[in-house]
């Protein structure tokens, strides 16, 4: 058994000095972390849904027949993939899966149960949306400045390695159900479930 702290234990895996390195006051720095990448997402998929008006105002609401999707993507004037990105903008399927991984990924950070498959769907989820947002060119194609800060580094990057990070330091397990989570049976059998 790895011992997670003081006076807890469960079953986790073995790996090089677990928790040598994290103080209590890191392990609750992770947890606000995790809390505000969870609230990030489940705030998109809130506002998304109902038009709160910061992002989706209420007419363009997903409740009342908007696409999360067509205004990004349709919007989407620079890189390779612009094309592809115009093509899915508004299509049901894609409305859905960001829907629903706006939701999950949002939820399991928010929980902290789930962390692994909620960073790999974030990190791919941020991929494409750095993709469709292509920071490395200067220029859209209509030949106007891209208005991009950074072309390697930006914020969906961030989000994604933040994701990495909670997952691979057991961030759910402070303030959230990780550790519950990972006593399953179920978990225990599939540690890519943690």
């Amino acid at each position: 058994m790895t011992t997670i702290g003081r006076g807890s234990a469960a079953h986790l895996e073995h790996v090089e000095a677990p928790g040598s390195m994290l103080t209590k006051t890191a392990a609750r720095a992770l947890a606000v972390l995790r809390l505000s990448t969870g609230f990030v997402f489940l705030w998109a998929f809130f506002d998304k849904t109902f038009g709160w008006g910061f992002a989706t105002p209420a007419e363009r609401a997903w409740v009342n027949g908007g696409s999360p999707t067509k205004g990004f993507l349709s919007g989407v004037e620079v890189g390779p993939f612009e094309s592809f990105f115009h093509n899915i903008a508004g299509d049901p399927w894609a409305d859905w899966l960001f829907m629903l991984g706006l939701l999950a990924i949002g939820l399991a950070f928010m929980l902290g149960i789930g962390m692994r498959l909620a960073a790999g769907a974030g990190a791919l989820m941020m991929l494409l949306m750095w993709a469709a947002e292509w920071p490395l060119d200067k220029t859209t194609s209509a030949g106007e400045p891209s208005m991009s800060t950074n072309p390697i580094i930006d914020y969906h990057v961030i989000y994604g390695l933040a994701g990495i990070v909670l997952a691979l330091t057991y961030a759910g397990h402070t303030w959230g159900l990780g550790k519950w989570w990972a006593s399953l049976p179920i978990v225990q059998k599939n540690r890519w479930l943690i």
